[in-house]
């Protein structure tokens, strides 16, 4: 019945999310509009890209407590550890050229790599507590594959779909570096393909 719940509220989102996105996508010029609109837009985005990933800690926290009455409170506060993250997005975007957007591909790439990254990621796997602490953990592990959504198109339902399904793979497979290693190399690989040919990746204007 949680998991249900949940991936039904994911999917929800998913079709608010399309709807909203319509139209607004510019690739690295998008501009995100008034506070309002963005806040909207950006928490249902995030219902649809982490709530999947998030089934199993919902799960587990119904169990720890023994009552379906905590999840909603779990996914509400996990829910609001992402729309903080759109607060700092809103505060700190802005439409940007090629070499913006490949540094900061680059620069996930290369967080994918560090022990941060892992032990988020492990935590988030794990973490049955409550849902700001799990949030906290799952925005360490994922924050720069969420990076890299802002820094190649915010409003992009395509990259939407591309990183959550890393985001959603990461949460629930464990860590082996026979792969990892290997896609954090491939989005470094990016962002330097994006450096030197912006214009092959829809969406990026030359450095501005």
């Amino acid at each position: 019945m949680t998991a249900a719940a949940t991936l039904g509220l994911a999917a929800a989102c998913w079709v608010i999310a399309a709807r909203q996105m319509n139209g607004m996508d510019m690739g690295a010029a998008t501009r995100l509009g008034s506070f309002g609109i963005f806040t909207g837009v950006w928490v249902a985005m995030m219902a649809a890209m982490m709530l999947p990933g998030a089934v199993p800690a919902a799960v587990r926290r119904a169990r720890a407590s023994g009552r379906v009455r905590a999840v909603p409170l779990f996914v509400g506060s996990y829910l609001a550890v992402w729309a903080l993250v759109g607060v700092a997005v809103y505060a700190l975007y802005r439409p940007h050229g090629s070499l913006a957007a490949a540094a900061v591909v680059i620069a996930a790439g290369a967080y994918e790599l560090t022990p941060a990254k892992r032990r988020f990621r492990r935590a988030c796997r794990e973490e049955a507590g409550s849902g700001l602490r799990f949030g906290v953990c799952c925005v360490g592990s994922s924050i720069g594959l969420m990076a890299m959504l802002v820094a190649l198109g915010v409003m992009s339902l395509t990259w939407m779909v591309v990183i959550a399904v890393l985001v959603v793979a990461q949460k629930l497979l464990p860590a082996r570096a026979a792969v990892d290693v290997p896609l954090a190399l491939a989005i470094v690989g990016f962002g330097i393909w994006i450096a030197v040919l912006p214009s092959s990746v829809p969406g990026l204007v030359p450095a501005m």
